[in-house]
């Protein structure tokens, strides 16, 4: 089976093309191969799928073998994939993802992809679609001794951001863990801890669901924005900054929001 790995500021996928070949069980596959130490090593597995609707499908699995919603690294990474292979020559092509049918502009150089922009839809805020088990979008828990406000947003998959703390590692490792998997959460959810910086963007440290601390989350980074700027901590535009590196984030006037960021290829292979 051939394969490429790829990056979106640090955040790694293996991409399978699923044009030429079946894959039988996805989430047994992923749970093998992004195995850091006995397979190849990724935070997700991307199978590169035809659609009726669309120029591609993405299905994405996490380390442990679940399926998300969306993955905004992963999706700029496909659409790099898709241009750089010829399996979509298009500079606007659109992907059909479990949170919906999303639009890419492809910035090209030298012929390949190198930075693309992602539509990345609404940000929902009804507890019922994030899901939340609470009447109101905005939480406040209590974790190993302390309180914790949680703005909580769907982004196709569920976030809870906080501005109340930007832990260090121990400390951060075991609260990402614990409000993962807090009763609160029906589907578990995507944890941001946030600062806002010098330049008015903001900086975050993410644990992602099903994955941990992961050097970069696109739709983390659009909760983070949209969070930020309904609570009048970050304007409408703002670079977001993480581990891995930084993405442009725009809540424009139709009410979407814009990711735009790299993407790379790191290298092909045969497993």
């Amino acid at each position: 089976m051939q394969f490429t790995k790829m990056h979106g500021i640090g955040n790694d996928f293996i991409i399978i093309d699923g044009f030429r070949q079946a894959i039988r069980d996805p989430s047994a596959l992923a749970a093998r191969l992004c195995d850091r130490r006995f397979g190849v090593g990724a935070d997700g597995l991307i199978v590169a799928a035809p659609s009726t609707v669309a120029d591609a499908q993405m299905r994405i699995f996490n380390r442990d073998g679940s399926e998300p919603e969306m993955c905004g690294n992963g999706i700029r990474c496909l659409g790099k994939y898709l241009y750089d292979s010829g399996a979509c020559r298009k500079l606007a092509m659109t992907i059909e993802t479990r949170a919906g049918v999303l639009a890419l502009d492809v910035e090209v150089d030298g012929g390949m992809a190198r930075r693309l922009k992602v539509d990345m839809g609404a940000p929902r805020f009804d507890p019922a679609q994030i899901p939340v088990a609470s009447e109101s979008n905005v939480v406040t828990l209590e974790v190993e001794g302390r309180a914790l406000r949680l703005f909580c947003v769907s982004m196709g998959n569920p976030h809870a951001v906080t501005f109340d703390l930007y832990p260090e590692d121990d400390l951060f490792l075991r609260l990402g863990a614990l409000l993962e998997r807090h009763a609160i959460f029906p589907r578990r959810a995507n944890i941001e801890f946030c600062r806002v910086n010098a330049s008015g963007g903001a900086d975050v440290r993410v644990w992602e669901r099903g994955d941990g601390p992961t050097l970069a989350c696109g739709t983390g980074a659009c909760a983070v924005l949209a969070a930020g700027a309904s609570q009048g901590l970050l304007p409408r535009e703002a670079t977001i900054s993480l581990p891995g590196g930084a993405l442009d984030i725009l809540w424009a006037d139709d009410g979407h929001l814009y990711m735009t960021g790299p993407a790379e290829t790191v290298f092909t292979g045969e497993v």
